[in-house]
């Protein structure tokens, strides 16, 4: 029929026409969508088809402007591009439509060339802009990684500890914060040389990942100094945790290149709820470690 050629070729256009009249015919449309997209598409098909109890109010369901308000105000659904197919052809409908989110809209009587290509365009939009997305969030977890070592840096940390500090508060819950530098760094790069420097920054970040926890935060502070947010840990955790990092870097040598260095790590540990007295308490109880003769843990 006229019809299914221009549901086909809706589909063509990369849209599923799921505008129905019933909730059977929705229901046909979501089973022919691909399968990512079907869960979405359900949703909607239940707008439309007056499954959703739109506004409370079943009967209103198959109004345009209703269903866009409501697509619009879902997080999930608000990205979904809407062209409108109507009969209402005052111009103040159109620009209620159009201000409401509708990406395009069509007046009846329509050409079906013109409602494939406005479906298109709709599509090719929707498309540029969820590939705008990927990109910005892939370069925004650029900027919160630190290039060789592949742990959190500095910009994110900060940003974790005071989200970390907030929900402590609200839920009365200790918060420790972990600070550690590898020692004598300098002379390894001074005897080793700085790619099997690099070596060994990369070797220590991934035994301290694999000695923390699920929850956990970590990160590099900024040249041979690293971080450990702890949520949910009291001091006595805290100390347990930094001994179990102690250890993993201690036990066994780190490659260089072509031989295996001795690596040991110098850490404070703290306990609080002030980012700022965090950080000062961390550094002051790592530097007694480092003064009282390294590869140990010190609680401010």
């Amino acid at each position: 029929s006229v019809l299914l050629r221009r549901r086909s070729r809706v589909r063509a256009e990369g849209g599923h026409k799921i505008a129905a009249t019933a909730p059977h015919a929705a229901n046909d449309s979501v089973r022919a969508a691909p399968r990512k997209s079907a869960a979405v598409l359900a949703r909607v098909a239940a707008l439309l088809a007056g499954g959703s109890g739109l506004l409370g109010r079943p009967a209103d369901a198959h109004d345009g402007h209703q269903v866009l308000a409501t697509l619009k105000a879902d997080p999930e659904l608000r990205d979904i591009p809407v062209v409108f197919l109507t009969g209402r052809t005052s111009t103040d409908d159109m620009v209620a439509g159009l201000r409401a989110g509708a990406h395009d809209y069509l007046k009846k009587p329509f050409e079906p060339a013109e409602l494939i290509a406005r479906v298109g365009g709709a599509v090719r939009v929707k498309r540029l802009q969820d590939e705008l997305r990927i990109r910005n969030d892939q370069l925004d977890k650029l900027s919160r990684i630190d290039g060789l070592t592949g742990l959190y840096n500095r910009r994110h940390i900060d940003e974790q500890l005071q989200k970390g500090l907030n929900i402590a508060r609200r839920h009365d819950q200790p918060l420790a914060v972990l600070m550690l530098d590898i020692d004598h760094f300098k002379l390894i790069n001074d005897v080793e040389g700085h790619p099997a420097g690099d070596r060994v920054l990369q070797e220590f970040a991934r035994r301290l990942e694999a000695a923390t926890r699920v929850g956990d935060v970590v990160g590099r502070w900024g040249g041979e100094e690293f971080i450990v947010i702890a949520p949910q840990t009291d001091m006595d955790g805290a100390l347990r945790l930094g001994e179990r990092i102690r250890a993993a870097v201690a036990d066994e040598g780190m490659e260089t290149g072509d031989h295996r260095v001795s690596v040991t790590v110098s850490i404070g540990c703290v306990v609080g709820l002030d980012a700022a007295e965090l950080i000062d308490h961390a550094d002051a109880a790592l530097y007694r470690s480092k003064s009282e003769g390294r590869n140990r843990v010190t609680a401010a």
